[in-house]
């Protein structure tokens, strides 16, 4: 168990990791809140989720869905907030540390020694007992798997290629953002890139570089696109440079026109 001063998008995921470290695994789906920093929007009549571009890619990274409580249900809601008012109420409550050191090694010692080890008044046997007997083997390993750490952030502007340039590689972006600054995420061998708060392209990420990554849709619209483009080998789209233009006459008409040779 880990404490946070603050409820950032970096302390939701050194959270979890931290969680699934000390399980030994990942879960299949992982429930939370609805919290700014993961939860872009949540519609409480349709309960369509859309869930923040690098929780995505976390989720992705790990390898587990998450899912939102729907809002104002406390079915769901109250599975998240029974655990915290749990924590709250019996490892916090009453007690007073000289340093945030020691609030986390009180954390770790109760959670050891209390948390883990009660008896539960619902299962009737001790947490770390039935989830040994009952859970770990469920849980999908590790692996080796390193920290979410490598994910990065970048601001681009697109291109009069239609596309956006990043560790020498091109991604194609609609022509329609042309001049447009856009913000791109890497992580989880994928580049997203959004424009505002919609998400515009996703791209695999390359693992070569000097190449044009280009999603054809990105250009419909475009005058001549279908003479300017042609698919490469391996899947993905390139444009190609066209063809100088033959002369229409011999180049001696041409130099006799100007008075002398060029």
């Amino acid at each position: 168990m880990r404490a946070f001063r603050a409820e950032k998008q970096e302390h939701w995921f050194a959270g979890l990791e931290g969680a699934f470290t000390t399980f030994g695994g990942v879960l299949e789906e992982v429930l939370m809140d609805n919290p700014r920093a993961l939860v872009v929007r949540h519609d409480a009549v349709s309960r369509s989720v859309q869930f923040n571009d690098k929780l995505i890619a976390f989720a992705k990274h790990w390898g587990f869905r998450p899912r939102a409580c729907a809002p104002y249900r406390a079915r769901t809601k109250g599975k998240t907030e029974n655990g915290v008012g749990y924590v709250k109420k019996n490892a916090i409550a009453g007690h007073s540390f000289a340093s945030w050191e020691a609030f986390e090694a009180h954390l770790a010692g109760w959670e050891r020694e209390v948390a883990n080890v009660r008896i539960h008044g619902t299962t009737g046997e001790a947490p770390i007992a039935r989830f040994a007997r009952d859970e770990a083997h469920r849980l999908k390993p590790l692996s080796g798997q390193p920290s979410f750490g490598s994910l990065r952030e970048l601001t681009r502007v697109v291109g009069h290629d239609c596309a956006v340039e990043i560790d020498t590689n091109s991604y194609s972006v609609p022509w329609r953002l042309i001049g447009e600054r856009v913000a791109v995420t890497i992580a989880a061998g994928e580049v997203r890139i959004r424009h505002g708060s919609h998400q515009v392209a996703i791209h695999k990420q390359s693992d070569g570089g000097r190449r044009r990554i280009i999603d054809t849709a990105h250009l419909d619209g475009v005058a001549g696109r279908n003479g300017a483009v042609r698919r490469a080998e391996i899947g993905a789209t390139v444009l190609a440079p066209s063809s100088p233009p033959s002369l229409l006459r011999p180049l001696a008409e041409y130099e006799a026109v100007v008075g002398g040779s060029f």
